[in-house]
């Protein structure tokens, strides 16, 4: 089966299954001229297991709009278009409210102690908004999203034909019931984070006892409903050490994907600088990634890697709204360029690429950057 990722009368992209691994192939007389010039791209597809194979679509990622769709061509054209410096917000994160029932140690959220939340209407907006500039990605976040009266209506709002809606959750209430109301609203995903594989270190991370087993039955509830799930843990000091857990978890759970993004000290996590991985971490996750490529089980995805090659997308391929309505350029730089009450997104947008500091492409993020910190937002590091 050959799942097309880009097609042309010239040149021609497309992805092939052999052994359980995607390998992409080119034909068409535009091939000598093109290949080279898109392979850092076909490289973050080629030799990687996807997520799920199904007879007419390829999932590659859980981030990633099914190969082909009409969503994922948008998504090819906006690649292209960043390649000629023109930059559109190709994945949006909306904190559609701050309710929450958990009290985690290293939430990104502001504490405003405000319990602000955006309005459907406002919601609405905003999802037109960024669809009209080129967004194929679009996250419901928190708070808990799943606390928010009206979410399937904001799932079922988004243009599934232009870009994929998805969910990042604790689990909290996440029953059967919901898992079948957000599938059939045509959600794409679900994100479940998890902070470690061991129940009562995770709930000490959370703040609050039986997180962890509210995260578990989320995720088979999810999987009982159709959807695609994707486990996301935050990795630091404190749980690098489970690599295998979390992987042998996902795996006995047969959930889709498992990412891995590295602690950023943001929000109440501010001042734990000390926490970031250190080189040894960074080895120990090297390792690991090498160790299970090959293995049958979840695709994983390493979030520290592949901006090695994309970049951060702070900024560049990513911006985040707030319940407050503020628009950072990702949910973990506290910077507002802009509120959407005032202004439009593609305003917003515009003063934020115009800002030398998210122009260029940076393969680290820039919070754990003691200059930008300082500098920028004026947080003071603690001298030790």
């Amino acid at each position: 089966m050959k799942y097309y990722l880009y097609k042309s009368p010239l040149f021609k992209v497309y992805a092939e299954i052999h052994d359980g691994l995607v390998k992409i192939k080119t034909k068409g007389i535009g091939s000598s001229l093109m290949k080279p010039v898109i392979s850092e791209m076909l490289d973050i597809f080629d030799n990687v297991k996807p997520a799920k194979v199904e007879d007419e679509h390829l999932i590659f990622s859980t981030w990633m709009p099914p190969i082909p769709s009409t969503a994922f061509s948008r998504l090819v054209s906006s690649q292209t278009s960043s390649m000629r410096g023109k930059m559109v917000p190709e994945q949006v994160t909306i904190s559609i409210t701050e309710d929450c029932p958990n009290s985690c140690v290293h939430c990104a959220l502001p504490d405003t102690k405000n319990k602000k939340s955006l309005t459907p209407d406002m919601i609405i907006d905003v999802i037109n908004q960024v669809i009209k500039m080129g967004t194929t990605l679009i996250i419901f976040d928190g708070g808990e999203p799943l606390v928010y009266d009206g979410l399937e209506s904001l799932i079922s709002h988004v243009d599934h034909n232009r870009a994929i809606p998805t969910i990042f959750t604790s689990g909290t209430g996440l029953n059967k019931d919901k898992a079948l109301k957000l599938k059939n609203a045509g959600l794409y995903a679900v994100n479940v984070s998890l902070d470690s594989a061991q129940p009562a270190k995770h709930d000490q991370m959370r703040g609050r006892d039986g997180v962890y087993e509210e995260a578990i039955s989320a995720i088979n509830n999810s999987l009982d409903a159709g959807l695609l799930v994707n486990i996301y843990v935050v990795l630091s000091s404190n749980n690098i050490d489970e690599l295998d857990d979390f992987y042998d978890l996902a795996d006995s759970m047969g959930v889709h994907e498992l990412s891995f993004y590295e602690i950023v000290p943001t929000g109440r996590w501010e001042d734990r600088m000390d926490s970031i991985l250190s080189d040894k971490d960074h080895d120990k996750l090297d390792e690991f990634l090498e160790r299970v490529r090959w293995k049958e089980g979840p695709r994983v995805f390493s979030i520290p890697h592949a901006m090695k090659s994309t970049g951060c997308f702070a900024g560049r391929k990513w911006i985040h709204v707030t319940p407050e309505g503020e628009v950072f350029p990702c949910a973990c730089i506290p910077y507002s360029f802009g509120n959407i009450h005032d202004k439009t997104l593609d305003k917003i947008w515009k003063q934020m690429r115009n800002d030398k500091t998210f122009a260029s492409k940076t393969s680290s993020c820039h919070m754990r950057n003691t200059e930008f910190r300082e500098n920028y937002l004026g947080i003071l590091t603690p001298k030790k």
